[in-house]
Parts: C-alpha cells; structure tokens; sequence
C-alpha cells in the first residue's frame, strides 16, 4: 500500500516563498505501486503519480491551446536558471493577461517541492527535465487557471551522440508566427507551425531539424531551440532578440562567449549567409548546446563540431560542475 496521501485541491503544500525545511520520509518522495516507483507531479494544489495527470476536454489548454510553458533542467539535482524562467513564465502570464502575481510564486514553490519529492528517484549523476505549464481552464477569464508542474529523467539518448557528430538542419516553408498573431517572446505550446516544419524537415532529410525562417525571410529558430552562427573576425551572431523566443540558454552561450573573449551580436540573417558560417550551433535547456554541421545538404565548417563550439561547451560544463557530452552517454544506457 501506498504511504502517499494526495492532498485536498487547493491546499498550500509548501510555502510561497519556497523555502523549504528538513526533509519528507522516504515514503512520501515518491508514490510506490508493488514494487515500481513512480514520479509525483503537482497538479492544482494536489501531489499525484505523474501517470495520473489529466487534462479535462474542456480546458481551454486542449481546445484552444492556450497554454503557457516553461521547461528547465537540473545540474548535479539542481534547477539551472530558475530564476530566469520564472522571470520569463512571468512575462508571457503577462501578455495574456493572467494572474502573473500569484501563479509564479505557486510554481517556484511547487518546483522546489517537486525535486524534494522525487530526490530518491534521481540516480547520481543524473538530472531531469521539470516542467511548469498553466491553461486559463475552462473560462476565458483564467479565473480557476490549471496549473502542474511535473518531471522525468531527462531522455539523453535522443542526443547524445550529437554532441559529436552534430546535427542536420531544413530550411522549410513554414515560417514564424507573425507578431500581429501572438508576440515571439511569449512561450507557449501554441506549436502547430512546428510540428508542420519538422514533417517537412524529415520528408527532405529523415533526421534532420527544421530551420525557421521569420515572415520578412531571415533567420528566425529552429524548432524549439535558438540558433547562433559563427563568423571568423565578428564571432557569434544571433537574430534580434526582438524576432525570436528569448532563449535562457542562448543567453548563457552569451555570458560564457564574454569569459572567453568572443564578441557576439544580434541581427537578421539571411539562410545565404548563415551558409557561409564557419559553426553554427543549437542552443536549447534540455541539450545546452549541439552542433549545426550541415544545413540543406551543405556542409557547415568541417562538417563536424569545431573549436568556438568546443570552447563554449566546455565553459558551460565547469560553470555547472558537469561533463555534459560524458553525462549525455552515461545515461543514455538508462536501465528501463
């Protein structure tokens, strides 16, 4: 049986501030079933096994797709940027006109709670993906909003060797969203234009990513990540901040690319002159970083990770204490 009791929806788990003291027993980390252990995740005030969250047919989440989101990471069990995403959870709850004041505090608490939960079922070495989303429910007006957040062992096997052999990029047809649609800094999961651009990427090149470009024809993203090109004597260049998705991650390529002395600079690019980059690179929470080293069937660089990507990616894994690529293949052999 197990020990774990939900608790009534709408009761104030942990404190708003989210701090957190002592520690839970080990049977009230995570939910067992017989002998499995299955992750918790909140879901409106209530702890619950992750394979119980449900979405009602009628939130607004799944017939509008009015939902917003952030995803994170840990580093050696420990959420990476949080405070970053919460800023950024924070604006897009402001843009649509939600109660930004309320429902970030909740969430950071319920972060907080979530890895005490789960501590037991995070292997050392390891780190998860945590998720934070929140849908207006079933009124327009987000009087009862949904909230969950919720998270897993972050999948390694789906890029782990890219860390060495790279990636493959599509432009495709599909663009960006215009601005008179929804703005490009609010996060949500109102993704349809992505999904088309990675079936027209994997008709072109099965296994390639798709490159979106922005509705005046320059370089927007790639499919749920950011992307930066290099350039011998003007660094690392990246569409205006005001185009795309303010990427967390980019911005710590950025602060790393200022440590090691490597200019870098917003502007639109054209997909002709990002061809000619001598690196070009992916940046995203879950991967940090991979290398572009072939986009439209030409060869990017060497066609193989280079010395700029080489550098940052190395700054980034002692700025978190962890040999990124090393950890991606340790864990990417996960017993099921």
């Amino acid at each position: 049986m197990s020990c774990f009791t939900p608790l009534p929806r709408g009761t104030e788990t942990v404190p708003a501030n989210g701090a957190v003291e002592g520690s839970l027993p080990a049977c009230r980390q995570a939910w067992h079933i017989g002998g499995m252990t299955m992750p918790i995740a909140y879901f409106n005030g209530e702890w619950i096994p992750h394979d119980q969250l449900r979405l009602p047919i009628d939130d607004l989440g799944f017939l509008l797709g009015a939902t917003i989101v952030e995803r994170m990471r840990t580093f050696q069990a420990k959420v990476f940027r949080l405070e970053d995403h919460l800023e950024r959870l924070r604006h897009s709850l402001q843009i649509v006109g939600w109660d930004a004041e309320r429902l970030v505090p909740q969430v950071a608490a319920a972060t907080v709670e979530l890895l005490r939960r789960n501590a037991t079922l995070i292997a050392p070495g390891d780190d998860w993906n945590l998720v934070i989303f929140v849908t207006p429910g079933r009124t327009p007006d987000a009087a009862q909003p949904t909230v969950c957040v919720h998270g897993y062992p972050l999948p390694f096997a789906d890029w782990a060797d890219k860390f060495q052999t790279g990636v493959e990029t599509v432009v495709v047809d599909v663009r960006q969203v215009p601005e008179n649609c929804w703005p490009s800094e609010l996060k949500c999961r109102s993704r349809l234009h992505y999904y088309l651009a990675d079936q027209q990427a994997a008709a072109k090149a099965p296994g390639a990513r798709a490159l979106v470009l922005d509705q005046d024809g320059y370089v927007g993203e790639a499919t749920t990540a950011n992307i930066v090109a290099h350039f011998p004597g003007s660094g690392l260049v990246t569409p205006p901040q005001e185009k795309v998705l303010h990427g967390v991650s980019q911005q710590v390529l950025f602060e790393l690319a200022d440590g090691l002395k490597i200019p870098h600079a917003r502007r639109d690019l054209t997909p002709a002159e990002l061809a000619t980059a001598d690196e070009v690179f992916l940046t995203s929470t879950s991967v940090c970083m991979l290398p572009v080293v072939c986009i439209d069937g030409q060869t990017v660089g060497q066609g193989r990770p280079g010395p700029i990507y080489q550098r940052l990616l190395a700054a980034w894994g002692k700025q978190v204490g962890t040999d990124i690529p090393a950890q991606a293949e340790r864990f990417s052999r996960r017993e099921s």
